[in-house]
């Protein structure tokens, strides 16, 4: 008998020998042969999209698709060979042979699976590039949202593969079984999918955007993410704060950064004493302070609002174009101190001095 026809483990020693070959051949040439099938996939991918970079492709899916090919050379390989007698044992009831085939089965799914998701990563970072070039930002964060719910998508999906081919469940009849339990399940996490409900409202209604600036609840920020769960919002203290999708559909929310023009509202108290003529010439005083600065304001008003026992109450608002809040806040410094100084001017003694500005 020829050397190589010995029999071990139930099979020929060729045959051990032809396995272990392939195999560590495929383990050699994976890195080749993965790239090549890349290139195959990315000349398909870029009939779709012109601008697709071929790197950032083949970076992205190179390691899956080395496992995958990997997995599938050894898996059919294996297969060829006779499962070793002396190897047959029952654990719980089931074949150790069977075993061993259910989690081939399972690899495969698994690395298919994590091949999908590359893919799925790289169609949103092609997206990504093209929405970038427009002025709209909610596109981005709509492209990030699919993504993620793509993701979870094909992850029941691999989870019902393994169900179906690791443990021969038929996933009809699971399902059907699943039913109350799933219903039970949907009341306990009533508030989970009230939120993903209400980031789909978020997206197609559109009430804010990522990088827009808000005010909900007690909140002020900048929003950074919209997620399937929550809303990410980073505050001046630069924290980040997750508010509920639930909430932020529910709530109040004043995007400001929709607003057409920023208002500023100074109110002057002056006190009982002051003479007509004088409160007369600092209104006019004012409002020439404010004709300074016109080429910069919207339009602006100074009336005398209120007469009341603590004082006479001067009322000066001015609208100016949508402006950062730092460049906001020092043109506001340069015309209180200007209505400042008129007041010393003129001598005119205050009641108190209240400020808002919005």
């Amino acid at each position: 008998m020829n050397f190589f026809d010995k029999i071990y483990f139930d099979n020929s020693l060729s045959a051990w020998l032809t396995v272990a070959g392939i195999i560590v051949l495929a383990l050699l040439l994976k890195k080749y042969v993965s790239r090549y099938i890349a290139s195959l996939l990315y000349r398909v991918v870029r009939q779709a999209w012109k601008s697709v970079d071929k790197k950032s492709f083949i970076d992205l899916v190179i390691a899956p698709l080395q496992w995958f090919v990997l997995t599938l050379i050894a898996e059919f390989s294996i297969d060829k060979l006779n499962f070793p007698s002396a190897f047959q044992y029952q654990l719980y009831h089931i074949n150790t042979q069977l075993i061993f085939e259910r989690c081939g089965i399972t690899i495969i799914v698994l690395v298919f699976t994590w091949l999908q998701l590359r893919l799925i990563d790289f169609i949103s970072l092609v997206l990504e590039a093209k929405t970038s070039l427009t002025e709209d930002k909610s596109d981005d964060q709509l492209i990030v949202f699919f993504r993620d719910f793509l993701k979870v998508i094909l992850g029941i999906i691999g989870f019902l593969l393994l169900l179906k081919f690791t443990f021969g469940q038929n996933i009809g009849n699971l399902l059907t079984g699943l039913s109350i339990v799933g219903a039970a399940l949907a009341l306990a996490a009533k508030e989970s999918l009230e939120n993903i409900i209400a980031s789909f409202i978020i997206f197609f209604d559109k009430p804010f955007k990522t990088g827009d600036e808000l005010k909900v609840h007690l909140i002020s920020g900048t929003v950074e993410r919209i997620g399937l769960r929550s809303t990410r919002i980073r505050t001046a203290d630069k924290t980040l704060v997750s508010v509920p999708n639930k909430q932020m559909v529910d709530s109040i929310v004043d995007n400001l950064s929709t607003r057409t023009e920023r208002r500023a509202e100074i109110s002057i108290e002056l006190s009982q004493k002051t003479k007509s003529d004088d409160v007369k010439k600092t209104i006019e005083s004012i409002k020439s302070v404010l004709q300074q600065h016109a080429a910069d304001l919207l339009s602006y008003t100074v009336f005398l609002k209120e007469m009341n026992k603590t004082g006479l109450l001067i009322s000066i608002e001015y609208l100016t174009p949508i402006v950062p809040t730092i460049q906001f806040d020092s043109f506001k410094e340069i015309i209180h101190l200007q209505i400042k100084e008129v007041l010393e001017k003129n001598k005119i003694e205050l009641s108190c001095i209240d400020g808002n500005v919005s």
